[in-house]
């Protein structure tokens, strides 16, 4: 099934011989690196073996949210809502962004006291939001039929349009002077006394000063050939849109056992708030001791299954030389079978609450591939012990919304500026310096 209309991207067509930073991936994280860069004066390459945002960065839930991240986001996430509010005019294009608040839902007191605990971090911060119930939640969720104990209320949290954000933010870039190709994958790095010098396309070489990964699900095996361990797994989200409806709450809202925020045009968003399927694949049994504790903080949630991507993956390349046709050829655009499943569960249960969702129809499903770690937060980080390597990934389904924000702190880092956000917590040594790699017990 494809996976959503992305907004059209006009990318360029020759192959820079040399640029500052080459930025691999065209998902939102990777065009928010290019886009700060070539604002501040480098010559950027964006190299996208698909499509713009044909991925995650298309196929997520299109959320802008600070509410219930692990706190160890919540600074760099406030930096990126800064971003949001102005990015449209920036770009001088539509990424669909609107402030409506986000709503956790409580259904009992349980799940009340977690939300009302995780609320301390907004004052912490100072930002407005707070636990609603009784005749708040009434105006928030008129017509519902779902009986709630309250629920977690964060007003500047928001939304934007999937498919329009990437592209749009590539094309800002371009416009700054970045060269944006599709179509083009990196297949390896180019490497000078122990530093990058540069990298090799399908197309051929670029030399370069700096390389910024930020190649979603794909991260891993890209970084493996480079001799880089990176922690990360895939797992399928499924999601599904529908057709127009009046009458529907404005407010994004997660219920458990279903999500959902209002569409640009007029439809909903509609996922599953807890359901998540992983395959389970040989990286699987290779990283089972980093991800053991994220395995027993998911397992009630997590839908295990053995597929064909079992050995889809075994049969995948794990070596290659500059000169080999890679994976990333082969597959340009991931664009798994949604799980049929989730989508009829969801959507029942997304009509029960709100009657008025019945008259309309499913528009379209789709499954997308979340890049995840075992701490469930990204890694932004520089690669220590190789010079002019950055990896941006990891991020594990927050990925949307903090994309920007991301972007700034990853362009921070390359160019040795002062970082907007304290980065420690996004090191990627962090999986290999003793330190204690942990969930967040409140997220």
């Amino acid at each position: 099934m494809p996976g959503p209309m992305l907004d059209p991207f006009d990318a360029d067509s020759d192959l820079p011989a040399r640029v500052d930073v080459v930025v691999i991936g065209g998902g939102i994280i990777g065009a928010s690196t290019a886009l700060e860069l070539a604002e501040r004066g480098q010559s950027v390459l964006l190299c996208e073996k698909g499509v713009i945002g044909g991925e995650q960065s298309s196929r997520n839930w299109g959320w802008v949210r600070l509410a219930m991240r692990d706190p160890r986001e919540i600074p760099l996430m406030i930096e990126a809502q800064k971003i949001w509010e102005g990015l449209d005019a920036r770009t001088g294009r539509r990424t669909g962004y609107r402030r409506a608040g986000i709503l956790y839902a409580a259904t009992d007191a349980k799940s009340y006291d977690r939300r009302e605990r995780w609320s301390r971090h907004l004052a912490a911060h100072g930002v407005p939001g707070g636990m609603v119930s009784g005749a708040a939640l009434d105006a928030l969720l008129p017509g519902r039929k779902v009986a709630l104990k309250g629920g977690l209320h964060t007003p500047l949290d928001g939304m934007a349009e999937p498919q329009w954000a990437a592209p749009a933010i590539a094309a800002a870039a371009r416009d700054r002077g970045a060269t944006v190709l599709t179509g083009c994958a990196v297949r390896s790095l180019d490497l000078v006394a122990g530093r990058v010098a540069g990298v090799v396309t399908e197309r051929g070489r670029v030399a370069c000063d700096a390389v910024v990964l930020a190649g979603g699900a794909w991260s891993r095996l890209f970084a493996g050939n480079a001799g880089i361990a990176l922690p990360q797994l895939k797992i399928l989200n499924t999601v599904m849109r529908t057709t127009p409806v009046e009458g529907g709450p404005d407010v994004t809202l997660w219920a458990n056992s279903f999500a959902l925020r209002k569409r640009a045009d007029g439809g909903y968003t509609v996922a599953s708030g807890v359901a998540s399927t992983y395959d389970l694949v040989p990286d699987s049994f290779r990283l089972a001791r980093a991800f053991f504790p994220a395995l027993i903080h998911e397992w009630s949630s997590m839908d295990l299954r053995l597929t064909r991507r079992w050995l889809e993956e075994a049969r995948q390349a794990r070596r290659w030389g500059p000169e080999d046709v890679t994976p990333f050829e082969l597959d340009r655009i991931l664009d798994p079978a949604p799980s049929a499943r989730v989508l009829r569960s969801c959507w029942a249960e997304a009509q029960q609450a709100f009657p008025v969702l019945g008259t309309a129809q499913v528009a379209q499903g789709w499954g997308g591939m979340i890049d995840v770690t075992p701490d469930a937060i990204p890694v932004i980080s520089g690669v220590d012990r190789l010079p002019g390597m950055f990896i941006a990934t990891g991020f594990s389904g927050h990925g949307f919304g903090i994309g920007p924000g991301a972007g700034r702190l990853m362009a921070d880092l390359v160019l040795g500026a002062t970082p907007v956000v304290d980065p420690v917590e996004f090191r990627l040594s962090r999986f290999t310096d003793g330190s204690r790699v942990h969930i967040d017990p409140g997220y």
